[in-house]
């Protein structure tokens, strides 16, 4: 099968607030649903993620309520068939809230953990439907040596993420505190998130001088349409959001 005609795989992203006297089970679940993951028919790539306030790095912005998880399925009747996982059965009995959001790729340059995990969208040539929110999902290994000159760069960027229109929901995703950071999005169209990545100041001049300084060894951007959403977080699908969420993340 050629490229231009090869699948583009089906994304999932599931979020989960636990209450806190269940923290503690929800760390474990953590430890032993990284290994079961690896045996998960028709899931080429997965990812259980701490995340937090996409306006602070670190533990300071971990919120210990939210857990995610990433998915790259083969086939949509492979992620309906997880469903049923004693995962799924286990996080939702865990769970107060659940919310599910489905992504088709549309671009993903860089690695995660030094694999390409969503393909080339872009060779596969088959968009997402017309008129979809758009979701981005970022993520960079910080080198440890840029590592204060790169936090003294985010807060700028952050106060232009928070003021940017069209922003819907945003977190901060990673698979550790310190060292990898990342972050999910999901905006009312492609025109917000170009204004947000092109046109804010802060944001440009940080996009500018990631060549020259070296922040990442390791960094991968995605652009997904949205293909559907459901559950709650907060209360609410964020997906219906008309503004963002002062403090950037769900609570």
């Amino acid at each position: 099968m050629n490229a231009a005609s090869s699948p583009v795989p089906l994304v999932t992203v599931d979020f989960w607030r636990v209450p806190r006297r269940r923290v503690g089970h929800a760390l474990a679940r953590m430890a032993t649903d990284r290994a079961a993951l690896r045996g998960v028919s028709g899931l080429t790539f997965a990812r259980m993620l701490g995340t937090g306030s996409a306006s602070s790095l670190g533990l300071r912005g971990a919120d210990p309520c939210q857990w995610a998880m990433l998915g790259v399925w083969q086939t949509p009747s492979a992620a309906r068939s997880f469903e049923r996982s004693a995962q799924v059965r286990a996080w939702s009995a865990l769970a107060e809230e659940r919310w599910r959001i489905d992504l088709h790729p549309l671009s993903s340059r860089g690695r995660w953990s030094q694999r390409e995990p969503f393909g080339d969208p872009a060779a596969a040539n088959q968009p997402g439907p017309a008129g979809a929110k758009i979701a981005v999902i970022t993520r960079a290994r910080i080198a440890a040596r840029h590592s204060l000159t790169f936090r003294r760069a985010v807060p700028p960027v952050v106060a232009d993420l928070a003021e940017s229109d069209g922003l819907l929901f945003a977190a901060g995703i990673g698979e550790a505190p310190f060292g990898l950071k990342g972050t999910f999005s999901l905006w009312r169209d492609t025109a917000a998130l170009r204004r947000f990545a092109y046109g804010r100041p802060a944001h440009s001049e940080v996009v500018r001088r990631t060549p020259e300084v070296g922040w990442y060894s390791e960094e991968l951007f995605a652009r997904f349409a949205v293909l559907a959403s459901r559950g709650t977080l907060g209360g609410r699908d964020p997906l219906l959001a008309l503004a963002p969420d002062p403090t950037l993340t769900a609570r």
